[in-house]
């Protein structure tokens, strides 16, 4: 038997590098992914770049780390040859149909609860006033104690009256039930979460919270109901607890299109997944040009079937 210095040795092209890097960056992408490939082999080292189509949703950055693992640890083994690293770029995203895409298992959607506001502009124009009219007495103070001025008109004038108007006063009342409707407003915005205008959706996710527009819903539900047949224009209001919708009919039976809206419109809201069930309320309002489906009638000049029963010798016929 030879030595393996009289056998010879075995020279890996780069198109058959090329070929496992590819295979291998296949059997790494899950889904529609692709790669394509490009190697340069120089001795016993090779260099790998691959161009890869990454399915979509799916997480760039980990999913990119495996599929360079992969690729280099599957070209070392079937080449024998060195590959330090490989270049990875992503050329594109494929989306993921749902017969393709992987049925994660179902997990329980956590209950959304209201987003908090932050009331900016009615802190910042409590703020304002409060800084305004403090900033105005301390100046005011201060000139008077330190440069010996004298007090200001405005001041002196506030003083005068509030020593001449006493607790009965029908001005002081006003002024007393004002301060506390305003005291009441501000603690009733301190206490309730606002964003009004927005509605929580529940989520299957860990640590995050998800809302969507108000408007955004009544769009949905306002193109899910002008798709029914028969129905006009229709309008859309979306409250926290209520979503109220009223179409127009322009021709069909008022009863099969007022059903047909219902199912849609709360279709529409079941898919938006919301985090508080809102009661639906359908109204079909006839437009003036619709006119009542004509009754279903027999056709008098149709001809009517007979029956003819004839009795021979031998029974009948």
């Amino acid at each position: 038997m030879s030595g393996a210095a009289q056998r010879g040795t075995t020279t890996v092209s780069e198109r058959a590098v090329r070929r496992i890097a590819e295979r291998a960056g296949a059997e790494a992408l899950p889904g529609r992914g692709d790669a394509r490939a490009s190697a340069s082999v120089r001795g016993r080292r090779a260099e790998l770049s691959l161009g890869v189509t990454l399915p979509y949703p799916a997480p760039l950055a980990e999913t990119v780390r495996e599929v360079q693992r992969h690729v280099v640890e599957r070209t070392r083994e079937l080449t024998g040859l060195q590959v330090p690293a490989a270049r990875i770029g992503v050329t594109s995203l494929a989306v993921v149909t749902s017969a393709e895409a992987a049925v994660p298992e179902p997990r329980e959607r956590r209950t959304a609860r209201r987003w908090w506001s932050r009331r900016r502009f009615p802190v910042a124009l409590l703020t304002s006033v409060a800084a305004l009219g403090c900033g105005a007495l301390a100046f005011d103070l201060v000139r008077v104690h330190l440069a010996h001025r004298a007090a200001a008109g405005w001041r002196v004038s506030a003083v005068h009256w509030l020593s001449a108007h006493g607790p009965g006063d029908p001005a002081v009342v006003v002024g007393g039930v004002l301060l506390a409707l305003t005291g009441v407003c501000m603690v009733t915005l301190a206490l309730t979460p606002g964003r009004r205008r927005q509605s929580p959706v529940r989520t299957s996710a860990d640590r995050v919270d998800a809302a969507v527009d108000r408007s955004a819903v009544a769009s949905l539900v306002r193109d899910a109901v002008g798709d029914v047949p028969g129905v006009g224009a229709v309008r859309v209001r979306v409250r926290r607890g209520r979503v109220t919708v009223r179409a127009g009919l322009a021709f069909g039976d008022r009863s099969a299109a007022r059903l047909a809206a219902t199912t849609a419109a709360q279709d529409t809201l079941d898919a938006c997944l919301l985090g508080r069930a809102p009661r639906l309320r359908v109204t079909v309002v006839p437009e003036p040009a619709w006119q009542p489906p004509a009754p279903k009638t027999t056709d008098a000049t149709a001809p009517v079937p007979l029956s003819v029963s004839v009795r021979a010798a031998g029974g009948d016929v």
